[in-house]
């Protein structure tokens, strides 16, 4: 297919029809990015700051028109899409802010008659495949630092957000971003592949499945590059019965349901300590049946469509598998009119009687649902939680901070909470274990990944 078309989960209706870059294109683009970074890679920090800064500037001034595109794109409500390009904005400045630490010189204990010191270089041109779930602050993650390290960034975004992709462009060139900096490209998965065998590419951050994670990596194999993955989670809660319990259920409720669950880290399986599980159950059923599922560019709507029909259908087979493996479904489906059963809008679904035989608590599932299970203790907490192919994030609830940080040493996850889910700090690195990927992004330690060391060793006459 020579075309880009994207359709909008809410109607059906077509947003955006682009044609995908031909070979010339993209050798094109990847020429300028290489000519362009010999130059940026000598602007200075102070100077590299402030352009994107203005660009910062120019992105957020778009915030209407951007977060409507966002719903038109993926069906979030827009009542929730003006948030990432706050986000955005808030991560960009706090990654530029960091950069002279980050990127500062590293001096060992000085030594009579030498000068010795690693320096971070830029690594050249960087590669970043971002998702569509969310096309800005994925994007972001990886594009500001590379920038301020003197990288130069070629974004290639899912087809699904072809728009984000032209937006953040756009405000580049409106801030004045040397040409060639910052490009983007409208790939189809065969060209998306040889991009990252291209010579010019130094390194790729990837954001997206499992199966998309193992194709960069066959792809840039033999390479010798450095690959960033942030892949799948099927994330997991622990609710302790010291819990602050209205906490708990209205935090972990959106943990599952922002978004319509498409989110890497968003809650899909609650183990509630026994004493406490019934009561968390009905507290969660009752919020949960106040969502409004609807047209996503309505204000009152608080759910919207998944992304496609295919993904709705691909939830239904998940919920389906636990029901014939004896599980419960809880909600009343009927009372969210636009759920009929084969379309791409979905009630949200709170699963009991649920086992780790079942896919919804085994796999990964992009979608409105969540299993809860009750536990006896802890260590059975623990054991569970750990059961999983994935380890992004994990979260303990509960009121005793030195209990739940023994617990939190015990899971396998790249970030731990206590009282919070779903939720990304950016002076923390992001990055996850297991199927969940490697590398990070964000933070001091995200500028790791986007430079390379080098040693000065000198010797004094």
């Amino acid at each position: 297919m020579s075309e880009l078309i994207t359709i909008s989960p809410i109607d059906g209706s077509e947003v955006a029809r682009r044609a995908y870059a031909d070979e010339h294109h993209i050798a094109a683009t990847l020429r300028r990015a290489k000519i362009a970074q010999r130059d940026w890679r000598q602007v200075s920090l102070v100077e590299r700051a402030a352009v994107l800064s203005r660009a910062v500037d120019a992105f957020s001034a778009n915030k209407d028109a951007i977060a409507e595109a966002i719903s038109r794109q993926i069906g979030r409500p827009i009542r929730y899409s003006p948030n990432e390009v706050v986000g955005f904005d808030t991560r960009a400045r706090h990654m530029m802010a960091i950069a002279p630490e980050a990127l500062a010189d590293i001096r060992p204990a000085p030594i009579d008659g030498f000068n010795r010191f690693i320096r971070r270089e830029a690594l050249g041109v960087v590669l970043v495949v971002a998702p569509w779930n969310y096309p800005l602050l994925t994007a972001v993650n990886a594009i500001i630092p590379a920038l301020m390290a003197g990288n130069t960034v070629i974004l290639k975004h899912s087809a699904q957000t072809p728009l984000c992709a032209e937006q953040i462009h756009a405000a580049f060139v409106a801030a004045g971003l040397p040409a060639g900096v910052f490009q983007y490209l409208h790939t189809d998965h065969a060209s998306t592949q040889k991009l990252i065998q291209a010579k010019e590419i130094k390194h790729v951050c990837f954001t997206g499945s499992v199966a998309g994670g193992i194709a960069v990596e066959q792809a840039a194999a033999g390479r010798f590059i450095g690959v960033g993955l942030e892949l799948g989670g099927n994330d997991a809660a622990l609710v302790r019965s010291d819990a602050d319990l209205a906490h708990a259920v209205d935090t972990l409720v959106d943990g599952a349901f922002f978004n319509s669950g498409q989110s890497c880290c968003g809650t899909q399986r609650i183990y509630v300590h026994q004493s406490v599980y019934q009561e968390f159950v009905d507290r969660a059923l009752a919020l949960t049946e106040q969502y409004v599922l609807g047209n996503p560019l309505d204000a009152a709507t608080t759910l919207g469509p998944v992304v496609r029909v295919a993904a709705a259908n691909a939830v239904r087979v998940v919920e389906a598998d636990a029901l014939a493996k004896g599980a419960s479904q809880i909600v009343d489906t009927r009372r969210f009119k636009l759920d009929d059963g084969k379309g791409a809008y979905l009630a949200p679904r709170i699963f009991t009687g649920v086992n780790h035989q079942m896919q919804l608590m085994a796999d990964e599932c992009f979608g409105p649902v969540v299993g809860i299970m009750p536990v006896k203790n802890d260590e059975e907490a623990i054991r569970l939680m750990n059961d999983s192919p994935y380890g992004l994030t994990s979260a303990v609830f509960s009121r005793d901070e030195n209990v739940a940080l023994s617990l939190g040493y015990q899971l396998e996850c790249g970030t731990f909470f206590m009282n919070r889910c779903d939720y990304l700090d950016p002076a923390l690195p992001w990055t996850g274990i297991k199927q969940t990927g490697r590398g990070a992004t964000l933070s001091v330690l995200g500028y790791d990944y986007l430079t390379r060391p080098k040693s000065f060793h000198l010797k004094q006459m």
